[in-house]
């Protein structure tokens, strides 16, 4: 990956919808030349998916939680079975098995406390092997981006 491909990523990342016209104009190549790297990239596996961003608070999912939880053991069977039935949850955006005094780190996403709370005892603690959870809640996002600097 060259810096013309940075600098393409980079475009993409603020804008994918942009045309290849667009992307060639900014990068000072031909559309056909913007077109086979982007190729490239996709099929290198670099650009994995296009998404498009949706505004929280519009469709009334604002409420931002973290939630550790630790495993009552730390088995391949107990982790992968937490590890497949949270991929299941769709209010769990982000989950990652971290170091430290808890096994998961999640983020989770829904309407309100009342809705979190649902969450918490109707879903998430009916995994089984979860010893313990720890929540937190959001008092304001200071920043959020999902782009990687390149």
């Amino acid at each position: 990956m060259d810096s013309t491909d940075r600098q393409l990523l980079t475009l993409l990342q603020n804008n994918s919808k942009q045309t290849n016209k667009a992307l060639s104009n900014a990068l000072g190549l031909s559309v056909t030349a913007v077109y086979e790297r982007i190729k490239k990239l996709e099929n290198n596996g670099v650009i994995k998916k296009y998404v498009a961003l949706v505004e929280k608070k519009k469709v009334d999912k604002a409420f931002v939680a973290f939630c550790h939880v630790r495993l009552v053991q730390h088995s391949q069977d107990y982790v992968m079975k937490f590890e497949r039935e949270v991929r299941k949850l769709d209010e769990v955006l982000e989950c990652y098995h971290i170091s430290g005094d808890y096994d998961y780190l999640l983020k989770v996403l829904v309407e309100d406390m009342e809705a979190f709370r649902e969450f918490m005892v109707k879903k998430l603690t009916k995994i089984d092997h979860i010893g313990s959870t720890h929540s937190m809640f959001t008092i304001s996002e200071v920043k959020h981006t999902t782009a990687i600097a390149l």
